[in-house]
């Protein structure tokens, strides 16, 4: 099978949130799309193990807010990387709530839209839900960010509880590596700085991350395969030389 056959499917790049008593959840999707039009449906793929499922199920209400195309990648490592079990993701993030009451995030957005469930479908490891559009709005005019454009920009790989989630194994099996292979191979080589393309976080080998227990004069090649970025806690893979 020719795993890179996926990436021809089209997508976006959105932020799905809800709220039940009080607590408000929300991740990165980019299985938002519009169903019917007569009533205005529109689809979301939500995997089991995110925290926003339950959330949205108890509900009934979910938003969907589109994401610009100069959306910082950090809001993106911030929804799409971290669990709301262990932050707050909204803490320093603009957004609105209208009739349903869920959060809608509006910076960086080009529109919104508010639904409310009519039905959900459990389609394997995730939960496709369906809801009626209850109210919209557009925010700028900008262009949207699709996620062909993230990937191909930040040569990133989707986050493993993504419905788009191919293992990198797989992918690396088709094709000779990357080029950027080969510069992380000499980079790690000459004890370089790492920056991860998620939130834009900067390993400096000289500094270390005590907070990881990584000594200072450690050069990224020699830190522990589980690494998880101190920002976002994006893996080690998420990391390119500067």
């Amino acid at each position: 099978m020719d795993y890179k056959a996926f990436y021809k499917l089209s997508y976006g790049l959105y932020i799905v949130a809800s709220v039940f008593d009080g607590k408000k959840a929300g991740y990165i999707a980019n299985t938002a799309f519009q169903v019917t039009s007569q009533p205005p449906l529109v689809a979301v793929s939500c995997h089991k193990k995110n925290a926003t499922t339950p959330v949205i199920e108890k509900s009934g209400i979910f938003s969907v807010s589109v994401l610009k195309k100069e959306a910082d990648v950090s809001i993106i490592g911030q929804f799409g990387f971290m669990s709301g079990d262990d932050i707050d993701k909204f803490r320093n993030v603009k957004f609105e709530t209208f009739s349903t009451g869920a959060p809608v995030v509006t910076e960086p957005s080009v529109a919104w839209f508010e639904c409310k469930v009519t039905n959900s479908i459990d389609v394997g490891s995730h939960i496709l839900f369906l809801g009626e559009v209850v109210g919209s709005g557009i925010i700028s005019d900008g262009e949207p960010l699709t996620y062909r454009y993230y990937r191909e920009k930040y040569k990133m790989l989707a986050p493993p509880n993504a419905p788009t989630y191919i293992e990198k194994e797989k992918l690396e099996t088709e094709a000779p590596p990357r080029q950027e292979s080969a510069d992380i191979i000499r980079n790690e080589d000459s004890g370089g700085s790492y920056i991860c393309t998620i939130c834009g976080f900067t390993y400096d080998p000289e500094v270390g991350d005590p907070t990881a227990g990584v000594g200072p004069g450690t050069p990224f090649g020699d830190i522990p395969d589980n690494y998880k970025c101190p920002v976002c806690n994006a893996g080690k893979d998420y990391f390119k030389p500067v």
